[in-house]
């Protein structure tokens, strides 16, 4: 799915959520006021939040849908991410101010609310309502796979069952119990507070690249080991964006492997990753001729230049030395191993042929990281 269509299916549900969550914010406040319901209140204030995030919604998922550039070559996807961030910090300052209200009142009982018939009657059409869009945003974040409209369809979810405890609360002020609405009151911010830990804990965790879940990583590295080439892997990396994956990982493949064939292996890592996981979108496949966590490191090694120099200086005695048409170097376990080709028509007697073969791997050997050498003859 392109970002554009992404984008598009979010503008539409959210400003569908924006409208009722308007509806519904003025229909609580005002007839919470009317109806002395405090909890209905808090609950208008929970709307007004939800309000306030569906255009939090829309703005960022305008921005993270932008294409990649030269300075974002990742793409936009952490602007939703830090936007679920913003989500629930805001959720969680909505419900420290209605805790902070609800104490005061039970403190005071002079100040408790007694709510009616009214305050009943728009607690349960808010229920209806927000449940309702819940099911919409909910089916839609499934289609496009977003974590930013996740959250939000869950902001009306905890919306919907927040009425459900202002429905009990204004049901028991209006049995006798005064301060079982303000109670209420209090449960609807302790529901908000949870969701806005769970948004905000979930975006600081996207921001600070945390791991994929277990189950997820093992089901991935299942996946690799089982592509045709791999021999092993290791340092399997993965970190989230947006709700999609990204994976590092390290595939261990045959040592004299063509540079070619251990591309290959390693897009074939890629691709099948890609397409066999929904959520996995981008994958760098490092491949490794040997572990490199349990042998010598290479890194301190010379490079071809420097190692032809280093053989040549010691093969000026041997004569076969100048018809030599190529070099294979292989960097293993902290040292070099040394294939050299020679045209076939150099043989004229078998048994001079393997002399000089002998005396070109003799001297490979006295190069101080060459563990082995190899010559072969070719047409």
């Amino acid at each position: 799915m392109t970002d554009h269509s992404r984008y598009s299916i979010t503008r539409r549900v959210t400003l569908i959520g924006a409208l009722v969550n308007v509806l519904l914010s003025i229909a609580k406040i005002v007839f919470g006021w009317l109806g002395q319901s405090q909890s209905l209140i808090a609950d208008g204030v929970h709307s007004l939040s939800d309000l306030i995030s569906d255009g939090m919604v829309l703005v960022a998922s305008k921005l993270g849908s932008q294409q990649a550039d030269e300075a974002h070559p990742y793409g936009h996807g952490r602007i939703e991410t830090l936007a679920s961030l913003g989500m629930g910090l805001l959720l969680l300052l909505v419900a420290a101010g209605i805790v902070w209200d609800g104490v005061h009142r039970l403190l005071e009982p002079a100040h408790l609310l007694q709510p009616g018939w009214l305050a009943l009657s728009v607690a349960m059409v808010s229920i209806l309502a927000k449940e309702v869009l819940y099911h919409y945003t909910v089916r839609a974040a499934r289609q496009i796979n977003s974590n930013l409209l996740r959250a939000n369809a869950w902001h009306h979810r905890s919306d919907a069952v927040s009425s459900v405890v202002v429905l009990v609360g204004v049901a028991g002020s209006m049995a006798g119990v005064l301060w079982l609405d303000a109670l209420g009151a209090m449960v609807v911010a302790m529901m908000i507070g949870h969701v806005g830990w769970s948004l905000g804990s979930q975006g600081a965790r996207e921001l600070i690249d945390t791991a994929v879940a277990a189950d997820k990583l093992e089901a991935i590295e299942t996946t690799i080991q089982n592509i045709f080439g791999v021999h092993a892997l290791h340092q399997l990396r993965t970190r989230q964006m947006n709700g999609e994956i990204l994976v590092d990982v390290h595939v261990q493949v045959d040592s004299r492997l063509s540079v070619s064939e251990g591309h290959q292996i390693s897009e074939s890592v890629r691709y099948t990753l890609i397409k066999q996981h929904d959520d996995v979108t981008d994958v760098i496949a490092h491949i490794d001729p040997e572990d490199d966590a349990q042998h010598a490191p290479n890194a301190k090694l010379p490079m071809r230049d420097r190692v032809l120099a280093d053989l040549q200086q010691h093969w000026q005695a041997v004569p076969c030395a100048e018809h030599i048409e190529h070099v294979n170097l292989h960097y293993l376990s902290g040292n070099i191993v040394v294939e050299v080709y020679l045209p076939l028509s150099q043989i004229t007697d078998m048994a001079l042929a393997h002399k000089q073969a002998q005396a070109l791997e003799q001297a490979a050997l006295k190069v101080a990281y060459v563990s082995a050498a190899t010559i072969y003859y070719q047409a």
